[in-house]
């Protein structure tokens, strides 16, 4: 029997397993029946010899014997070990793989948008733009570190994504070039026209500034005589003002630049906001996404919380 992968998300994790293919209906003529199917099911957990299957069953030895013989003429079992009892051989049979399955010769598809990993269908659609035949298309966007900006402020949130970034490799595929850009680059380069994922505030990332009069949920930027002061995220839709340093901001909208790009930011009224919206669309994505129904613009507060009191984020609420 041929050998593949069988691939699940189980809303956790990804799990594979082995399964053999069968496409000969004398095999599976063989395997099919309630007892082969009983047989078959305890082989797959665990090794054993027909006196000790036919025990469990609670039937004559010869009977499983027979289903035996069927069962590995078919290729669905094997001989794991052999072992001496009461003079005689006990062989302990187990199956070849822990799953089988019938598979027709045609109805392959090449994966466009995705890797091989499944994916909700709703995570699909929030990131589709951003995956072209399984590789990423896009350019995630961080702070500068160094002072800059009408703000002069030094980013300390960029680092969040190396965490979005393994997420996202579990379903896109790594580009030749280098995704992960500063802001200053990303304008010196003239890159806006791309596809991008703005991490940080307007404190700290130049672009989410330059984008923030497009966003469903602004910051607020007042100017003073220091240059700018941030006063927290404001609702249009609700009035409401978030001004916690643990709140943020999860957007999709419609790239200025490039109408046929997206813009997706997680920013947050601090670094620690920016974690929490790190984590909504990481750990938390289902929560995050939950009304997120395919359209252009898109907006979601995040709250942080520190459940297990160790003084970091492990949790968000959702706001609008």
């Amino acid at each position: 029997m041929d050998k593949k992968l069988l691939l699940q998300d189980n809303g956790n994790i990804q799990e594979v397993k082995e399964i053999s293919i069968i496409n000969d209906s004398q095999k599976l003529k063989l395997i099919l029946g309630s007892l082969s199917w009983k047989i078959l099911t305890l082989l797959s957990k665990k090794e054993m010899y027909p006196l000790e299957i036919a025990r469990q069953l609670g039937m004559h030895e010869q009977k499983v014997y027979y289903h035996i013989r069927k069962l590995a003429k078919a290729g669905a079992i094997t001989v794991e070990r052999e072992e001496k009892k009461k003079g005689a051989t006990a062989k302990y049979y187990k199956t070849v793989s822990p799953a089988f399955g019938i598979e027709l010769p045609y109805g392959y598809k090449p994966i466009q948008n995705l890797c091989l990993l499944s994916i909700d269908e709703q995570l699909q659609e929030f990131f589709k733009e951003f995956i072209s035949n399984g590789i990423f298309d896009g350019k995630i966007v961080v702070g500068s570190p160094q002072p800059h900006g009408p703000f002069k402020t030094s980013a300390r949130d960029g680092h969040y994504a190396a965490h979005l970034t393994f997420f996202l490799g579990q379903f896109a595929k790594m580009p030749t070039e280098f995704v992960v850009k500063l802001d200053v680059d990303v304008k010196a380069e003239k890159e806006e026209k791309n596809n991008l994922i703005l991490v940080g505030g307007p404190g700290t990332n130049l672009l989410t500034q330059e984008i923030n009069d497009y966003l469903p949920i602004k910051f607020i930027m007042q100017s003073s005589e220091q240059g700018f002061l941030l006063g927290g995220l404001s609702s249009k839709k609700t009035l409401q003002v978030y001004t916690s340093d643990v709140s943020g901001l999860i957007a999709k909208i419609v790239n200025p630049w490039d109408k046929t790009k997206r813009i997706v930011v997680l920013a947050g009224n601090k670094a620690v906001g920016t974690k929490a919206c790190v984590l909504a669309l990481t750990n938390f994505w289902k929560k995050t996404l939950q009304k997120y129904m395919g359209e252009d613009t898109f907006a979601v507060v995040i709250h942080g919380f520190d459940l297990d009191g160790d003084g970091k984020v492990d949790s968000i609420e959702v706001s609008e």
